[in-house]
């Protein structure tokens, strides 16, 4: 079958310095064409071959290019692009976890932090993590959530021009959050999600009660939008991508057709199908096989 590994590297990454055809060689792959995706700082390019197991020719893929600087992403060269985005939003599509940033406003960063990397990294159960850090917040000022919003959220790089070009090639795009609506509706917005699911956070007498509302949006609720915003549009999970950072992503990443990890934890990261540890999220549309001079930019 035919495969495509695409390599992207951010503006001043070193040499390449691999050779490919040996390493395809090792594992009975055969290297076939190559094209250039990219035109500016950064280089992006395709490598199309011919293997038996993609997994093989992954594996063998590993060792060298952890010494690179850039991102790759091996795959089926037919239905690389996908139809449907779903994205993770803190840490993943924005700069910071939300909840983290109130929780300075209430001088519990520390703490509630402490709390937030154990929950990503998997080591505590995400449900009752998040019910435990709202709880610390009970009596904030519900005003504090657009201070927080206003001063401390901005999209990642790439993040707008990803959705954008996605949606103008008719790709579903999904905002799928374990924070909060009150931040996912204005991230939606600001990098032109088609749609948004998040967590509530309840307030009364305009602070916060220390609740959130239930079924908490997590781990499953996640794979379930993944799930259900594909059977809407009756597509495969071959042609669904996943984007996220923590362990209450891992499900989605898992299931959709492409997951990839950005900037993640490392039990995410050694189970997705592709990593974005360099560049910014643009990478993945090269993965997808666009190049830059077809992506949708402000």
């Amino acid at each position: 079958m035919d495969l495509v590994l695409t390599l992207v590297a951010p503006p001043n990454a070193g040499a390449f310095s691999i050779n490919l055809r040996e390493v395809f060689a090792s594992v009975g792959a055969r290297g076939k064409e190559s094209r250039k995706l990219s035109a500016g700082d950064g280089a992006a390019s395709d490598v199309i071959l011919e293997a038996d197991d993609l997994l093989a020719v992954r594996a063998a893929l590993e060792a060298p290019m952890a010494d690179q600087q850039l991102d790759w992403c091996l795959q089926p060269l037919e239905g690389r692009k996908k139809r449907l985005l779903v994205a993770d939003m803190d840490s993943t599509i924005i700069n910071v976890e939300c909840l983290d940033e109130l929780a300075d406003f209430a001088g519990l960063k520390a703490e509630i932090s402490a709390i937030t990397e154990r929950a990503m990294r998997g080591e505590l159960p995400f449900e009752s993590a998040l019910r435990e850090r709202v709880a610390m917040l009970k009596g904030l000022p519900v005003t504090v959530l657009q201070q927080a919003y206003d001063e401390r959220v901005r999209l990642n790089p790439g993040a707008r021009t990803l959705v954008r070009t996605m949606a103008a090639n008719g790709a579903r795009c999904v905002l799928v959050s374990g924070g909060f609506s009150f931040f996912t509706s204005r991230v939606a917005q600001a990098a032109l999600f088609q749609a948004h699911r998040g967590n509530t956070l309840l307030e009364a007498d305009g602070v916060l009660t220390g609740e959130v509302g239930e079924p908490i949006l997590g781990r499953e609720a996640k794979l379930t939008a993944l799930e259900e915003e594909a059977a809407a549009r009756q597509l495969p999970l071959s042609a669904t991508l996943a984007i996220g950072d923590g362990a209450n992503d891992l499900a989605m990443i898992e299931a959709a057709g492409l997951g990839v990890a950005y900037r993640a934890k490392p039990v995410v990261a050694a189970r997705a199908d592709a990593r974005v540890d360099h560049a910014d999220l643009t990478a993945l549309l090269y993965f997808q096989g666009y190049a830059e001079d077809a992506f949708v930019t402000d």
